[in-house]
């Protein structure tokens, strides 16, 4: 009889200190580390170290997906500074589309939780979980043909949305003039922003964002420049090329920002950057052909309206100076705003 009281008795002791001790730990800095090592494609070693705030009694499971069986109980492992526990799980068709979970026999005493998964392949992911998060859903394996689709959607997008970009490009048309010329010119803008990108992205060259944008947007003021101009013997459009591609390294560090934010995955990681760069050179293209078609069409219709008007060519060639002048104006606002935000 004694018996079936004490139990309940301590028990609820255990509950009381461990919330007593909950509350005292509010501010427990040091988290439960889960760090889970894919030996293979399916035995999988488990490794957690629950901090010493943590009663002996109250040491968490963790629990890997319902494919996963454990080839053994937990063991301890020696660590003077906390509760460490290994175990070793054999997971048939491994862990994607599974959730790890954290669970406490009694109630977990305000104790975050940081999760490292390292696959068989090195690819790596990292979580930190509150407090009031147990499970964390196993992110999908990055493969060869995910990144490639999803890092070409990334550069299509990018440029197609990157007026600054755009309205370079459309600038180096207009200076270009021949279909040789144009192409010429649109391919050592590529070179160039490819090597740039390459090189910002793998940490090789570091800049600041801020005046690269701001430059970039002096880029497009400069070239709007020459086209306003009415001397056509200028080195730019001598060699148009040599403009666009010294250009081209610093729209390739805009470029790279992108990469920057996003993050380049932890494998795979040339094809990410071949990708990426395949997307923007689809946007580019797309939009080249697309503005090439439209000039092409306002040119028929301008030499039309003008031969009934009887009007020469002078007339025509005013149209250039005009859409330079709208080009420069807004990239001299752009530099102006870029400017104005190194000190926001």
């Amino acid at each position: 009889m004694m018996r079936g009281v004490a139990r309940p008795a301590r028990l609820a002791l255990a509950a009381a200190l461990l919330g007593v001790g909950g509350f005292a730990g509010a501010h427990e800095s040091r988290p439960l580390y889960v760090e889970i090592d894919e030996r293979s494609a399916e035995l999988v070693e488990v490794r957690w170290r629950a901090p010493r705030s943590v009663p002996d009694f109250d040491v968490p499971e963790v629990l890997l997906p319902a494919a996963c069986t454990a080839v053994g109980p937990a063991t301890r492992v020696e660590d003077p500074g906390a509760h460490a526990r290994r175990q070793l799980h054999r997971c048939e068709g491994g862990l994607v589309g599974g959730e790890i979970a954290v669970r406490y026999p009694v109630l977990n005493p305000s104790v975050a939780t940081l999760v490292r998964l390292e696959r068989s392949s090195g690819e790596v992911h990292t979580a930190l979980l509150g407090p009031g998060e147990n499970r964390w859903p196993v992110p999908a394996r990055e493969t060869r043909s995910r990144v490639a689709r999803e890092y070409t959607a990334l550069g299509t997008r990018h440029i197609l949305e990157g007026a600054d970009h755009l309205l370079f490009v459309a600038c180096l048309i207009l200076v270009a003039r021949s279909w040789r010329k144009i192409l010429v010119t649109i391919t050592g803008f590529t070179i160039a922003h490819s090597i740039t990108l390459a090189l910002a992205a793998l940490g090789w060259v570091r800049v600041p964002v801020p005046p690269v944008e701001a430059a970039i947007a002096l880029s497009i003021v400069f070239v709007a420049r020459e086209i306003a101009r009415p001397a056509r013997d200028t080195l730019t459009y001598r060699h148009p090329v040599s403009v666009s591609a010294s250009f081209g390294l610093l729209h390739g560090l805009g470029f790279a920002a992108v990469l920057s934010e996003v993050g380049l995955p932890q494998i795979e990681i040339p094809v990410a950057l071949f990708f990426f760069n395949l997307g923007v050179e689809i946007g580019q293209i797309l939009f080249v052909v697309g503005l090439l078609a439209i000039l092409a069409l306002v040119r028929l219709g301008v030499r039309s309206s003008l031969a009934r008007r009887g009007a020469g060519p002078p007339a025509a060639a005013r149209l250039e100076p005009v859409a330079a002048y709208a080009a420069g104006s807004l990239a001299a606002f752009w530099t102006v705003e870029r400017v104005a935000s190194f000190w926001a």
